[in-house]
Formats: C-alpha cells, structure tokens, sequence
C-alpha cells in the first residue's frame, strides 16, 4: 500500500489520486517512479481509461524542494529529470488508452507539466496553473515546454514561461491551455464521467487517435496523411470497427470491446 498514490478502479476504469495532501501533493522521486509504474500495471490489467488527480488542496505544487532522506533532490537536476520525470512523461505519451486529469487545485511546475498531459482536462474554477520555474532560477520540465508551446504558441508560452504568473482557469481555457472548467468539488466526478464515457468507447481507436494528435503535431502535413493512413488500416481490421458497422446494420447502439 502506497503512502503518496491511491489506486481505485470502477469497472475499465482506474484513477490514480496523489495523497501528499500535507505536501500541497508535491512531486518526490518516489512519488513519480510509482505514477508511471501504476499507469503501466492499469494496462497490463486491462484499464481502458485512466484519471489523475489530486487529494485535498492541489492537484500538484511541483517538485518537493525540501525532500530529504532518498527523496532528496540530487544537485544534478537532471538526474532526477531522467530517473523519474522523463520516463513518467513518455509514459503518459505512450499510454494506449485515453488519459483524464481532474484539476482540483494548484498545478504548479513539473505539476503543470504532468496535467496538461491529460487528453481531456477538467479543472475546477478556483484552480490555477503556474510555470513557475523563472521565479527560482529554473527552466521547465516534465514535457511542459512542449504541451504550453503547443496548446498557446510562442508569443504566449514565452509569457508564462518568463513572467511566472499565474493563469486562472477560466483563463486556462480560454487561451487553449485546457479544455474544461467546472464547479470546486466537482472536477473529479466529471473527469471520471469522461473516462467511463471513453473506456465504453473503441479504446483501441481512441488510444491511436491520441497518439496520431501528437504525431500530427511533430510532423508535416503529408507525414500526417501517411500516419492517418497506416492507423485507419488497423483500426479497419478491428473487432470494434465491424462491431460498430453491425450494430450500423442491425440499427442498435454499438458495444465496444477496446480490441
């Protein structure tokens, strides 16, 4: 049993809950490496949908500047960039089902980071979102360059980036940082609303449309019409596919297997 996450699952669903309330859920070592090991053991058991958030008063203030013991953070920053962020971050890229995160309060550094990775976020309307690498002298990580340049642009991204400002998330929204906003108290039963919705769906398609986005956000146009091309020819050889073109013929709503 784990003192930093939760583990729950309801049905084909698993959401995963950071319970470092005491710590505003901020990110150690520990904590990380266990993240990217509960989303892949989800897989393995067959989860076709996954949710991260937050216990209490933050989703995630970032890293825990005042670690100690074997969660001290190493002089070397980007030691601990490559033991745990970055392995956690290609996880999240690589995750064959859809990822939701419920935004219940302050997602902070390395925090941000991992919730704006979630394919669909839900944040509630007194949470926030900081980069707030400048104000101690340091530059982003865990992938949050990548997800703000590429939701907000350049003009923006370097706004935030450099001034370290908060963005309400209302704001959030606004500028395409994240898709919904909702209720205090309510983000994590629509982000787990979502993820039923999803897991029901065809998680096998789902799962490449998520990674074809990211693919077509890399590549040029003519490289996404080859990517679109190659996943459409598996996704035609699925059993949810003729599933859905029965259930077209027979006039009654699909039942999707995720295969």
């Amino acid at each position: 049993m784990s003192d930093v996450l939760k583990t729950e699952r309801d049905g084909d669903v698993v959401t995963l809950t950071i319970t470092r309330d005491h710590r505003m859920n901020a990110l150690t070592s520990t904590l990380v490496v266990e993240l990217r090991e509960a989303m892949v053991a989800a897989v393995q058991q067959g989860a076709r949908a996954i949710v991260l958030t937050g216990e209490g008063r933050a989703f995630s203030s970032g890293a825990d500047l005042q670690g100690d013991g074997k969660d001290a953070l190493s002089p070397d920053l980007s030691e601990e960039i490559e033991k745990s962020y970055n392995p956690l971050a290609r996880a999240i890229a690589d995750l064959p089902v859809p990822f939701v995160v419920a935004v219940n309060g302050p997602a902070v550094g390395a925090g941000m980071g991992f919730a704006l990775s979630g394919d669909i976020v839900v944040a509630e309307r007194s949470a926030y979102f900081l980069l707030a690498f400048a104000n101690i002298g340091l530059v982003p990580d865990a992938g949050a360059t990548w997800m703000v340049a590429r939701s907000v642009g350049r003009a923006r991204a370097l706004e935030l980036a450099l001034l370290g400002e908060k963005i309400p998330a209302e704001d959030a929204k606004a500028i395409g940082l994240i898709a919904r906003v909702v209720d205090d108290g309510t983000s994590l039963a629509e982000a787990q609303a979502l993820a039923k919705r999803l897991a029901a769906g065809p998680s096998k398609a789902l799962g490449m449309i998520r990674k074809q986005v990211a693919h077509a956000l890399d590549h040029q146009f003519t490289e996404t019409l080859a990517e679109e091309a190659r996943n459409q020819r598996e996704a035609g050889f699925s059993d949810d596919f003729t599933e859905a073109v029965t259930a077209f013929r027979e006039k009654r709503k699909p039942a999707f297997k995720g295969r």
